[in-house]
C-alpha cells in the first residue's frame, strides 16, 4: 500500500519488521510547503518546565481559600434534549452503544443527567459488541458562556490564568504554530480534479480509510473522557452564504477560542440549529498512530470534503481549527462563484471599502484597525455579489511587542473574554509582558470582533473601492506605494510577496524573500490562477484599484537601511482612502514597471523613490560629530569618513559640502548596488512564479498571458 504527497508510506514487501510484520518505510514529501505562521516546537521538555517559563518569579503569591460553591440547577426543557441528540450522534464512536451525557455547566455540579438515546451513523452501523465502553458517560458541555469556561479551565487545565486584565491566559503545549506538513486532504472522487494538488500546494493527501482510523482514534479518545466542550456556531456574516460549523473538543481553552473566533448564535438560531453543515473533532494532545498509513509524526490534522469533517490529533495550538475552516472556506465558498480572501477589511465614514492582503508581519491587521474607519476583518473575508462579509466573528492579533501607544484597540480588546496564548506574566501581579518570548514568539491574542470599538456591525460592507497588496521588502527596494495595473495587482496577488528578516531564523544571514499564494498558500484549495481571475473579474467589474505597499525597508537592505515609519505608511493609506492618491503625478521604475507617486501629503518625497532614498537614522548619528568637530584634521572627522565612505579619508573646510556628501553616501551605497539587488529579487520573483505559468486560465489563456508580462523584466 502507497501514499502520495506530503510523505509516502509504503509497506515493504522484501524486508520484514518485528514479529514478522512488513516494515513501514516512511519518505518524505520533496516538494516545501508555502510560508506561514508556524513555530517550532516549545523546547520545553516537561510540563512543569514549561509551566515555569509562563509565569515571571516576583513577590509570593496569595493563598487562595477554596469554598463551596452553589451547584448549577440542570436544565430540563425539551427543547434541548431533542437538539442534543443531534449533537450525540455526531460525537457518539461508531462501536459504542449509548451516546454521551448533556449537561449546561460542570458535570461535577450535576445531578443524574438522563442517557441520550444514540442515532445511528448515516454511513454505516457497525456490529456493536457490549463492553465495559457502553457503560462509560461523557457529559458533553454544550455552548458554554465565557463565565463557565473560564472555570473549567482554572478548575481543571493546568496552566490557565486570568490576568491583571480579565483575559484568560493559556499554553498551547509544545506545538506553539501551526503544523502545515501534518495537514492532510482525502483524495477521492470529488476532490481529484478540483483541488489544487502536487508542487507548491499545501494539500498533502490521504484516503478515505485512513482518515476513518484517525477519525475513530480521535472520537474514541473524546468518548473516553468525561468531559467535552461542543459549540455549535455560524461563518461568514453575510446570512445568504453563512455556514453552520460544530466543533467537539477536550479543553476549555479551545472552546472559549472558538466560541471568540465563530459567529455567534442568538438563543433563537441556536434553538433551531439543526444539523451542522461541518464538524470538527479536536482531540488535542492525544496523538495520531504514527503507523498508520501517510503519518510523518504523531500530528495530525485531516480534513475530509465529502463528509464535511476534520480531525486534529497530537496539537492544541487553537489556531489549526480556526485555519482548518478557513481551508474548508476557501473550497465551499468558489463552488456558489463567492471568492474567499486572506485579507483584512475596513470602511471609511463615506462608505468606501478597502481590502488589505498580507503576509505575517506585514502589517495587515495594524493598518485594517483604524480609529477613522469602521473594522469588518481583520483576517478572513468572502466577496460576493452582495459586497463584503467577515468570515468570522472575532480577531486573533500578534502580541509580541504589543504597546498601548502604538495599537490601542488591540491593547484594550484584552480582556475578559479575550484568550491569550502562550504569554508570560508577572506571577504576582499577573500582568503580561508583551515583549517576553520565553514560550513562543508566535503569542496572540483571540477575542470577539465586537471589542473592537469601530468594528461593523454585522460585519459586512458594499463592494471595495480599492485593493491594497502589503509586503515587507527587507531587501530595500521596493517602493512605499505603487499603483498597479489589473495584470500586476493578479501577478503580485499570485506571488504573496515578503521578507524575512536577516537574524529571524538561526543561519539567516541575509533578507530572504518568501512567496505564499494569493497570500495564504496555506490554506487555499485550488489552483491560485482561479482565485486571481475571480478577482481581477471582481475588482474590473467594480471599479477597484490595486496598490502594492511596502512596509519594510528603504535607504538599503535590512542592516543597512531603516525600516518606513509606521505614521508614513498610515499617511500613505489615507492617500488611497481619500483617493487623492489616484490623482498624484506618477513616475514608472525599472525592472518591475511599478508606477510611483511623486508626491504624497505628509510623507518625504525622497523615500516615494527607493534608489534616491537617504537613510535618516545614519544622517542624525552623524550630525551631532559635525557639531562637536571644528577642524576637518581631528580624528572625529577621520572616523566618520572611514565609517561611512568605506577607507575614504579626505579633508574638506567647508561645512555644507561635507553635509552634501554624506548625504549622497547614506543613500544606497551605490547605483549597482540598488541595481543588484533590485535584479535579484526581480529574479526570485520570476523562479517563484515558474510553478503557475503552465496553469492557462481559461480557453485561449490570454488572461495568463496578461499576467505573466506583468511581472519583472529585464
Amino acid at each position: 500500500m502507497a501514499a502520495n504527497g506530503a510523505g509516502r508510506v509504503t509497506l515493504s514487501k522484501g524486508g520484514a519488521g518485528r514479529n514478522g510484520l512488513p516494515k513501514i518505510h516512511t519518505e518524505k514529501r520533496a516538494e516545501g510547503i508555502c510560508h506561514d505562521d508556524s513555530t517550532t516546537p516549545v523546547k520545553a521538555q516537561t510540563i512543569d518546565e514549561l509551566h515555569s517559563l509562563q509565569r515571571k518569579k516576583s513577590a509570593p503569591t496569595t493563598p487562595i481559600n477554596v469554598g463551596a460553591q452553589a451547584p448549577f440547577a440542570p436544565s430540563e426543557d425539551e427543547r434541548r434534549k431533542q437538539q442534543l441528540q443531534s449533537i450525540s450522534a455526531s460525537l457518539a464512536s461508531l462501536t459504542r452503544e449509548t451516546g454521551p451525557k448533556v449537561v449546561k455547566g460542570d458535570p461535577a455540579r450535576q445531578s443524574e443527567t438522563p442517557r441520550v438515546s444514540h442515532v445511528s451513523h448515516p454511513y454505516f452501523t457497525p456490529t456493536i459488541d457490549v463492553s465495559d465502553s457502553s457503560l462509560k458517560f461523557t457529559h458533553v458541555l454544550y455552548n458554554l458562556s465565557p463565565a463557565e469556561l473560564y472555570e473549567q479551565a482554572i478548575k481543571y487545565e493546568k496552566g490557565s490564568f486570568i490576568t491583571s486584565s480579565g483575559a484568560l491566559a493559556t499554553l498551547s503545549g509544545a506545538k506553539t504554530g501551526r503544523s502545515p506538513k501534518d495537514k492532510r486532504v482525502v483524495r477521492d472522487e470529488s476532490t481529484e480534479d478540483v483541488l489544487w494538488w502536487g508542487k507548491g500546494s499545501p494539500n498533502i493527501e490521504m484516503d478515505e480509510h485512513t482518515f476513518m482510523v484517525n477519525r475513530e482514534r480521535a472520537v474514541d479518545y473524546l468518548n473516553s473522557l468525561e468531559k467535552v466542550f461542543v459549540n455549535d456556531q455560524f461563518l461568514n456574516w453575510d446570512p445568504e452564504n453563512r455556514i453552520k460549523v460544530r466543533i467537539v473538543s477536550a479543553r476549555a481553552y479551545h472552546s472559549l477560542f472558538m466560541h471568540n473566533m465563530c459567529i455567534r448564535p442568538t438563543p433563537e438560531e441556536l434553538e433551531n440549529f439543526g444539523t451542522p453543515d461541518f464538524t470538527i473533532y479536536n482531540a488535542g494532545q492525544f496523538p495520531c498512530n504514527r503507523y498508520t498509513h501517510y503519518m510523518t509524526s504523531s500530528t495530525s490534522i485531516d480534513l475530509n470534503l465529502g463528509r464535511r469533517e476534520m480531525v486534529i490529533l497530537g496539537t492544541q495550538y487553537a489556531g489549526e481549527m480556526k485555519k482548518g475552516l478557513f481551508s474548508v472556506m476557501h473550497y465551499l465558498m468558489p463552488l456558489r462563484q463567492i471568492l474567499s480572501l486572506h485579507s483584512g477589511c475596513n470602511m471609511g465614514k463615506d462608505g468606501d471599502v478597502a481590502l488589505f492582503f498580507g503576509l505575517s508581519g506585514t502589517g495587515k491587521t495594524t493598518l485594517s484597525t483604524d480609529h477613522n474607519r469602521y473594522l469588518i476583518g481583520d483576517d478572513e473575508h468572502c466577496w460576493s455579489d452582495n459586497g463584503v462579509s467577515n468570515i468570522e466573528g472575532g480577531c486573533y492579533a500578534k502580541c509580541i511587542d504589543l504597546s498601548k501607544e502604538k495599537e490601542p484597540d488591540i491593547w484594550n480588546a484584552i480582556r475578559f473574554g479575550t484568550v491569550l496564548e502562550n504569554v508570560v506574566f508577572d506571577e504576582h501581579t499577573r500582568e503580561v509582558d508583551y515583549s517576553e518570548k520565553s514560550v513562543t514568539e508566535n503569542t496572540r491574542a483571540a477575542y470577539p470582533i465586537e471589542y473592537i470599538p469601530n468594528a461593523q456591525l454585522p460585519c459586512v460592507a458594499s463592494h471595495p473601492k480599492n485593493v491594497i497588496l502589503l509586503a515587507c521588502d527587507a531587501f530595500g527596494v521596493l517602493p512605499p506605494v505603487s499603483k498597479l495595473s489589473l495584470a500586476q495587482t493578479m501577478y503580485h496577488f499570485i506571488s504573496g510577496y515578503t521578507a524575512l528578516v536577516a537574524g529571524t531564523e538561526e543561519g539567516v544571514k541575509e533578507p530572504q524573500a518568501t512567496f505564499s499564494a494569493c497570500f495564504g498558500a496555506a490554506f487555499i484549495m485550488l489552483h491560485p490562477t482561479k482565485y486571481a481571475a475571480m478577482l481581477s473579474s471582481k475588482m474590473q467589474k467594480h471599479g477597484a484599484t490595486g496598490w502594492l505597499v511596502n512596509t519594510g525597508w528603504s535607504g538599503g537592505s535590512y542592516g543597512s537601511g531603516s525600516r518606513i515609519k509606521l505614521a508614513y505608511t498610515r499617511k500613505i493609506i489615507d492617500a488611497i482612502h481619500s483617493g487623492s492618491l489616484l490623482k498624484a503625478k506618477y513616475e514608472k521604475t525599472e525592472v518591475f514597471g511599478l508606477e510611483i507617486p511623486t508626491e504624497i501629503e505628509g510623507v518625504p518625497s525622497e523615500i516615494l523613490e527607493p534608489m534616491n532614498t537617504v537613510c535618516l537614522q545614519k544622517l542624525l548619528s552623524f550630525l551631532p560629530c559635525l557639531c562637536i568637530c571644528k577642524t576637518p584634521h581631528t580624528h572625529i572627522y577621520i572616523y566618520i569618513y572611514t565609517h561611512y565612505l568605506g577607507g575614504l579619508v579626505v579633508c574638506i573646510d567647508d561645512v555644507f559640502f561635507t553635509i552634501a556628501m554624506c548625504i549622497f553616501w547614506m543613500q544606497w551605497p551605490d547605483k549597482k548596488a540598488y541595481k543588484e539587488t533590485l535584479l535579484k529579487l526581480g529574479g526570485l520573483f520570476k523562479n517563484n512564479f515558474e510553478v503557475f505559468v503552465n496553469h492557462k486560465i481559461g480557453k485561449d489563456g490570454k488572461l495568463t498571458d496578461e499576467i505573466l508580462a506583468a511581472g519583472p523584466v529585464f
